[in-house]
């Protein structure tokens, strides 16, 4: 075997006592190693303090508590989970509000098709520690309350229509949400030390006004869905409902693309895939192999190549990538903002532009969040 494969077999066994039944037999082509990421090595920091590989560049998109340029709209203050919707020629990016007491929400910032901001304003308000979220099929975005009774809204991007509470997704510690159209089922992550993943099964596939809530559960190894029975979540919490529900240490962020829902748990600092079209589970990172790159796990998107993209909630500010051929390397580095972390990570249609927030920014408070776009050549093809 080559050095690659060693290290794998390596990684893969000193981890053996965590795997188990439809894990195990999925582990085999991961975890991903570090190696040169596939656009070099990062440079010096720039005027923003964000170093990035050659050729790409960055610029400041909004502040906390400050007037988006060329709006009257005041952004929100400890900006989080976000998304990119095309917009004619044009796209929206919406970014949560992780504020608790009534002030979270969402807003969001409108771009023409050179990418010039042409508006800005909120598509909800009043709601409790807006963490992530996900965008579904038919154009709306699902911001996820990061509390116990937390709730699920459905928000329009365009701001025309009011934004819906979901009870009917469950009440829990939400975090993040992925949309899966060939199943037609909406993943959920449980932001918990002793966490769950869901799914929610909408009663009619495009609304969510009515569904079923379920849990994966892993007996003797074999994976399986069961319903919640009370997804109010209330006298006894949705993750302690159903027997044999498989515990996830801390979920995070959470993104389908071909069949995977890829979701981060920050508790062990692993990215997981669960391949849903063979209804197995597979670690896809690890941050126990030497030189791991990647810690504090959070937000994770895809780019339409398949790399993945996850975000840092702590380690050295960073978002990594995961390329397809296992090569986990640093993309970015924020630098001078120690107290803060990234979230937020989404490409504009186009998939040449990456917007993400640094949720406290240099000051390390909430009203000292950035939103930050970075433009370059991404890679179109493998």
């Amino acid at each position: 075997m080559d050095r690659r494969t060693l290290l794998r077999a390596a990684a893969v066994g000193a981890g053996a006592a965590a795997f188990s039944g439809s894990l195990w037999r999925q582990a085999a082509a991961y975890p991903a190693l570090p190696g040169p990421s596939p656009y070099g090595s990062l440079q010096s920091a720039d005027a923003n303090g964000i170093m990035l590989p050659a050729g790409f560049t960055s610029r400041v998109i909004a502040r906390s508590t400050q007037k988006v340029a060329g709006t009257n709209h005041t952004w929100h203050k400890a900006p989080d989970g976000g998304e990119c919707f095309a917009d004619g020629t044009g796209w929206i990016y919406v970014s949560n509000a992780e504020v608790g007491s009534g002030g979270g929400g969402v807003s969001a910032v409108k771009f023409n098709s050179s990418a010039a901001i042409t508006g800005a304003y909120t598509i909800l308000s009043g709601t409790n520690r807006n963490c992530a979220g996900g965008s579904t099929p038919w154009n709306t975005w699902l911001s996820c309350e990061e509390v116990d009774t937390g709730y699920v809204y459905e928000t329009d991007p365009w701001g025309v229509n009011p934004a819906v509470q979901r009870a009917a997704m469950g009440r829990f510690n939400h975090e993040a949400a992925a949309a899966d159209p060939v199943r037609k089922v909406i993943y959920l992550t449980e932001d918990k030390s002793d966490g769950r993943l869901y799914r929610f099964v909408p009663t009619t596939w495009g609304a969510l006004s009515s569904g079923t809530l379920q849990v994966l559960k892993e007996v003797s190894g074999v994976l399986s869905w069961a319903n919640v029975p009370d997804p109010d979540g209330s006298p006894t919490a949705t993750r302690y409902q159903v027997s044999g529900a498989k515990v996830f240490n801390g979920g995070e962020g959470c993104y389908y693309r071909s069949d995977i829902c890829y979701f981060t748990t920050k508790g062990d600092n692993r990215v997981w895939a669960y391949n849903a079209a063979a209804n197995t589970l597979a670690v896809v990172y690890d941050d126990n192999v030497s030189g791991a790159p990647l810690t504090g796990v959070d937000n994770v998107i895809s780019a339409a190549v398949g790399d993945l993209y996850v975000a840092e909630d702590g380690g050295n500010m960073e978002i990594c990538i995961i390329t397809p051929d296992d090569i986990v390397a640093p993309f970015l580095r924020v630098t001078g903002q120690s107290s803060s972390e990234i979230c937020g990570p989404a490409f504009n249609p186009a998939g040449n532009r990456l917007y993400f927030s640094s949720q406290r920014g240099t000051s390390g408070s909430s009203s000292g969040g950035i939103t930050y776009e970075v433009t370059g050549p991404f890679r179109t093809s493998l």
